[in-house]
């Protein structure tokens, strides 16, 4: 993300706009009956069992503005899904916040609400290493290693990888956990789950690890031999647990409503098995001031990740 995208993203969060870059073309089969949701996954059958309740109870809400049908349609990284959005193919996307901003800045996707998961709206990064380590602080890192998750994690990679770099600490991405960084950098691996990580820390893989603090939590309920050995050495500022984002085509009376059913199906009770369906859902939040400079905060790490490892 250049800095002049950066920038714009800032301005459109404060007036709530919250959209980027031309609107995409029109859908190419030219079907407006078809109400298609989106996400990036290395699971889509898990997925689509996940996702499909709460489309079923939107298109029922939705049909009066002639939705007729919902579809899902995953991608299996965010190239993908911004091709899916310019074309037209997908109208709704739920995300994590900084690839929500990625899909935003690249499609002219509009971020349309946040989204509440497991009593969760707002959460932060946990930077973490072994007690014994030696590890007090982020400086101490240099020349060691850390375990990310995987390159669209907000918690687990843009946000930990984002405070490193403002410690003035370089990031070099190693071959394997026997790999070793330049004495001035910090080598970095993707371990592709929380658990993964942990067990890296543990068993002194690697020096370091980043979790979201739910993450973090739950690492305290494990045995103790286990946790005590772990301690936090950073902790982040808060970013929205997830975002819905509609193509930036979509529109504006659609928009409207989807945006209306969102934000009022915590108050239905027909809602309630469809949203805990929907990765643990509790409610739909309107993106206030907070949460808008929350995100103007990510936007800007994300650019200076980017910047710096891609």
């Amino acid at each position: 993300m250049k800095p002049s995208a950066v920038a714009r993203l800032f301005t459109l969060l404060m007036v709530g706009t919250l959209g980027l870059g031309a609107a995409p073309a029109a859908a190419v089969d030219g079907s407006d009956q078809v109400l298609v949701l989106g996400r990036i996954s290395d699971d889509p059958n898990r997925h689509q069992e996940q996702l499909r309740p709460l489309l079923d109870y939107v298109v029922a809400r939705m049909a009066d503005l002639g939705i007729r049908e919902g579809r899902v349609l995953m991608a299996p990284d965010t190239a993908q899904m911004v091709s899916y959005l310019r074309r037209g193919r997908v109208d709704w996307v739920t995300e994590t916040a900084a690839t929500g901003l990625l899909l935003a800045e690249r499609s002219g996707a509009r971020v349309l609400v946040a989204t509440e998961r497991n009593g969760v709206s707002m959460y932060r990064s946990v930077i973490f290493t072994r007690r014994d380590s030696g590890i007090g602080s982020l400086a101490d890192l240099r020349g060691r290693s850390i375990a990310f998750q995987n390159l669209n994690s907000t918690s687990a990679y843009f946000a930990p990888a984002a405070a490193l770099l403002q410690a003035g600490l370089p990031l070099e991405i190693l071959l394997s956990p026997d790999d070793l960084p330049r004495p001035a950098a910090v080598g970095y691996l993707f371990a592709r789950s929380e658990h993964n990580i942990a067990t890296w820390v543990h068993k002194r893989l690697v020096d370091a690890g980043a979790v979201s603090e739910i993450d973090w939590d739950a690492l305290q309920r494990l045995p103790h031999g286990f946790r005590d050995e772990l301690t936090p050495i950073h902790r982040s500022g808060a970013y929205p647990r997830a975002l819905e984002l509609v193509r930036g085509g979509f529109g504006r009376e659609r928009r409207e409503r989807l945006r209306a059913v969102l934000l009022a199906a915590a108050d239905d009770p027909t809602a309630r098995e469809p949203l805990l369906r929907f990765f643990g859902t509790g409610r739909f939040l309107p993106i206030d001031a907070p949460m808008q400079a929350s995100l103007a905060q990510l936007a800007r790490e994300v650019q200076q990740v980017r910047a710096a490892l891609e």
